[in-house]
């Protein structure tokens, strides 16, 4: 059983940055892919970002531009560095794990709130 952390939440003002980390128990070489989700309030939780084990990478288009995910499989650890963030992108981020291609997300963080101030 994998388990993921995230950190790096918080309170920024509009037009600032911050950068979430999302350390894991486990290797994540072996996963095919890892993602950033996010649920605004009232709202259905929605992928941000994801980055698969041969590094490729894609983006919701709402933060094309903006948000960059990486990873450091040495570390165990996937990042999302967002900046010029907008009020819009309040919401609790998640941290997953995706063992398979085209399967669901096997492994969920408990999530770290971003609060973006206008």
């Amino acid at each position: 059983q994998v388990q993921l952390v995230e950190s790096g939440g918080g309170l920024v003002q509009a037009g600032g940055s911050l950068r979430l980390s999302c350390a894991a128990s486990g290797s994540i070489f072996s996963f095919n892919a890892m993602g950033w989700y996010r649920q605004a309030p009232g709202k259905q939780r929605e992928l941000v970002a994801a980055i698969t084990s041969g590094g490729s990478t894609n983006y919701a288009d709402s933060v094309k531009g903006r948000f960059t995910i990486s990873r450091d499989n040495a570390k165990n650890t996937v990042y999302l560095q967002m900046n010029s963030l907008k009020p819009e992108d309040t919401a609790v981020y998640y941290c997953a794990a995706q063992r398979r291609a085209r399967s669901k997300y096997d492994y969920w963080g408990q999530g770290t709130q971003v609060t973006v101030s206008s």
